[in-house]
This record gives C-alpha cells, structure tokens and sequence, in this order.
C-alpha cells in the first residue's frame, strides 16, 4: 500500500531540488557590438544553442548591436561584474595593457594564417595568460572579425593618405584608433557602431572604416558611395568572459563554455573567409564602387606613424619582433 504522506513528500522534496537547479543556473550574458545579421552575431548564437543544448547548468543569451552595453563599456562592465561575457578586441585590451598595443599595428599581418599561427601559438597563449591574471577576464577563443578597409559617404580619387586628408572617418574611440587613422591620413572622429549609419546619412562623418561583411550586414552601401580596399587591418576578437563569472562554473561547465565558444570561433571564420571571396561583387552590384589601389603609400605612412609619439613608446618591442617573425 502506498503512504501518500511519503508520496507527497518525495514529490515536494524533488521539486525544491528542481527549483534549486533552476535557481543556481549560470546565466552568461554576452555583449557584441556586431550587428545582428554579421557572422560573428551568427557564432554567438551557434555558441548560445551549444552550450544551452548541454543542458550542465549554463544559459546564454546574445545582445548583438550593442543593445546590452555600448560599445567600448563592454570591458569596464566585465570587470566591475555586471556583465559575464564579451567579444573583446586587442584595443581594449592595450587600454589597460599599453604594452601589448602592438597587435593593434596597421599591416601588422601578413595574412589569415599569420593571425591564426599568432594566436593559436605560444604568444596568443602568454597573452591569455597576462590578460587573464591582470584584468580579470578569461579569453576562452579567437575569432577573425575580417580585413578592414576605408568607405567613404562620396566618391573620390584615392591613391594615397594625401587624398583622405580632413576627411572626418569614424573610427572607435582609443589612442591607438586615432593613431590608425593618423596612418590613412584621416581626421578620427570617435563613435559606436549603432550610430555610423546616421552619421553618413547625416554628413556628420565622411566614411568609415570596417570589414567588407560588417559594411554589407550593416547595410553602409545605402549611404556610401566608394570603398577603397586600403586593407590597413585583419583584426582578430576575443570571445571572453569575466573571471568572476568564469571561476563559478564546475571545470564540466567550463570545458563546455570553452569548446562552444572555440567551435562557435571556426563557425564565424570559416563563414567570414567565404564571404570575403564574394562581398566586394556583391557591393559593387549595389551601387558602390570598389577601387583596388596600391598600398605602398600607406604602408609607408604606417612605419611614419608607428615609428614615433607615445602611445608606440610603450609598445613591448620585443613581442612585436616575435608576432612579425612568426611563420
């Protein structure tokens, strides 16, 4: 026979450990400045479904076009612990760590491969390392964000720096930003993301600068004009997340975290590489033109401006030496 006063009692005492559960679930909150139809948004979400579909505890959820934090807030939120997670750039890291500002020299890679051979070698793994023990944030993948290149609001003759003299580009805001645009011979005007679009509708900016697919998702054709394949920069992004929030989580948890967030990396990449053989077509069906220039005169502005001035003063030579020397 039955006791329905133990029945009951096993039941309660199962749904409070479910409520438990439920309660103590980790929740990782993920801030991107990328919009939503970008690949890198797409990875966070193939990153979202694996994790999720693990079922171990861990939730994530996804704020792309900087809807959660605005852009360049992300880092400063990680690490007062109102956020867990990011993607993260080497911009912001060379905010608090001048010394590694280095990664963030124009025509610093060769290539794809070089980037890749950096940070999946042992300099990307010291970085990680000095970036997790002094600010607090755990880098768990790289991604590619794409090849950046100039746009302008209206077409004009480009072969060198000169000719993109008092142009108004906006760029993120940062030093080393600034000193990038110093090379391409621009006047940097600071600005997030989410508002790049009104300003070259509005005249407020000239052009931007940004990689080929984030220029097509962000629909930049409708108010640009030009797009010159300067290629000044392959910029990598850190898929990471707030120590705090990292070290709560079981070392299942975490290898679940990690090996989505490294999958979810090769998802955008691999997508990113394909959409880099086709976008620049693809633009030029839609009104803009695409001019392929000689680099020579801002290569040489580069070594001018990373040659000189303070922020480089800091740089760590000698890392530098290494990421240029590697295979």
């Amino acid at each position: 026979m039955i006791n329905r006063r133990h029945l009951t009692a096993g039941l309660a005492a199962t749904l409070l450990a479910s409520t438990a559960r439920a309660q103590t679930q980790a929740l990782l909150r993920v801030s991107t400045a990328a919009p939503p139809g970008d690949f890198l948004s797409k990875s966070l979400e193939a990153f979202k479904a694996a994790v999720d579909g693990a079922n171990a505890g861990v939730k994530v959820e996804v704020y792309p076009a900087s809807t959660l934090f605005r852009q360049g807030a992300e880092v400063q939120a990680l690490q007062r612990g109102n956020l867990e997670m990011s993607t993260m750039t080497t911009f912001e890291v060379a905010q608090q760590l001048p010394e590694h500002g280095y990664f963030n020299r124009a025509y610093l890679f060769r290539d794809y491969t070089h980037m890749r051979h950096v940070f999946d070698g042992p300099i990307g793994a010291e970085y990680r390392a000095i970036v997790a023990a002094k600010m607090g944030i755990e880098i768990l993948a790289t991604a590619y964000l794409g090849t950046r290149h100039v746009a302008l609001a209206k077409r004009r003759a480009v072969k060198g720096p000169a000719d993109l003299a008092g142009l108004k580009l906006r760029m993120p805001a940062g030093p080393e930003w600034l000193l990038l645009g110093k090379t391409l011979g621009v006047s940097p005007v600071p600005m997030g993301m989410p508002d790049v679009y009104l300003g070259l509708k509005t005249g407020t900016i000239d052009g931007q600068e940004n990689p080929l697919s984030i220029f097509n998702f962000a629909k930049l054709y409708e108010v640009s004009e030009q797009v010159i394949l300067t290629t000044h920069m392959l910029q990598p992004v850190f898929t990471s997340v707030a120590k705090p929030a990292w070290d709560k989580l079981t070392p299942v948890q975490q290898k679940i975290v990690r090996d989505a967030a490294v999958a979810a990396a090769k998802v955008n990449d691999d997508a990113r590489l394909a959409d880099e053989a086709t976008v620049a077509e693809a633009i030029k069906t839609k009104g803009v033109t695409v001019d392929k220039i000689d680099l020579a005169p801002f290569r040489a502005a580069a070594d001018v401006a990373y040659g000189q001035g303070e922020v480089t003063a800091a740089w760590d030579k000698a890392w530098l030496k290494r990421v240029l020397e590697t295979a």
